[in-house]
């Protein structure tokens, strides 16, 4: 008799969700197409998005940042949790304490404790916002690390590594033709999720001094509130948008994972 109210009582629950979590999108959709003035709807502040030369740079600049970031964080990541799996268990604890730290340090000490890194920074490089990739590397660490280390635990790499290195594959090969497609999803997952942080990181940036996408929405949204909130939901849905293109790429790997097994 309970199992037959299962279903009802799923399927309600996600219709309560749903509504809880696209209600708040729909409001911003509904206010950044209303005309104020004159009633009715616009696109005003959508093409604003375009049309407006500070927030289509500061949208460019944020867009770079997450690139930027993503290929610095994979880079130094993949390879030294791999070393460290393999030939290094000991400092294992060490580099999981490493990542995790940036949890521990609000935004405010960490700006405050880079100043004066940051003037050779920028004394090197010159004073772009670009230069913010290495800080956001240090801000993604603990969500990469540990998307990436339930990948690698998840499969027997000393055995993978052994194989191809009998076979006569080097240690570059070796990472990239045959552990990185068994961790793609850990990798995709830390992708995705540096992409996020990056968009969505206000203080850092602000007090900082530079013109990034956050930044400027809440400077636009002092005077033009639509086109705030239409930045803002875009953001959003590009959120959502990765999330959704993970999971599609995760699924379609575990039904090739199965066909082929």
């Amino acid at each position: 008799m309970n199992r037959s109210f299962h279903p009802a009582w799923r399927w309600a629950l996600w219709v309560l969700f749903g509504l809880f979590f696209l209600f708040p999108l729909y409001a911003m959709a509904d206010f950044s197409t209303r005309n104020l003035l004159a009633g009715g709807r616009t696109a005003a502040a959508w093409r604003n998005l375009v049309a407006d030369e500070a927030l289509y740079h500061a949208i460019l600049i944020s867009l770079l940042l997450a690139v930027f970031t993503v290929v610095a964080m994979l880079v130094l990541l993949v390879p030294t949790m791999i070393w460290v799996r393999l030939r290094a268990r000991w400092a294992g604890r060490f580099v999981e304490f490493l990542c995790l730290l940036p949890l521990t340090i609000p935004a405010l000490v960490i700006v405050v404790g880079l100043r004066n890194v940051y003037l050779w920074v920028t004394y090197l490089l010159g004073e772009s916002a670009l230069t913010l990739t290495f800080v956001y590397v240090v801000l993604v660490l603990p969500f990469a690390y540990r998307a990436i280390d339930s990948a690698l635990a998840a499969i027997d790499l000393q055995t993978l590594s052994e194989a191809a290195r009998s076979l006569g594959a080097g240690w570059w090969s070796t990472i990239g033709r045959v552990i990185v497609p068994n961790i793609w999803s850990g990798i995709l997952s830390a992708a995705f999720i540096s992409i996020a942080v990056v968009l969505g990181e206000y203080t850092i940036a602000s007090l900082s001094g530079f013109e990034t996408l956050p930044v400027q929405i809440v400077a636009i949204g002092k005077s033009d509130g639509p086109t705030s909130v239409a930045a803002s939901l875009a953001t959003l849905l590009l959120g959502f948008a990765l999330l959704l293109v993970l999971a599609a790429l995760t699924r379609g790997r575990r039904r090739r994972s199965g066909v082929s097994a």
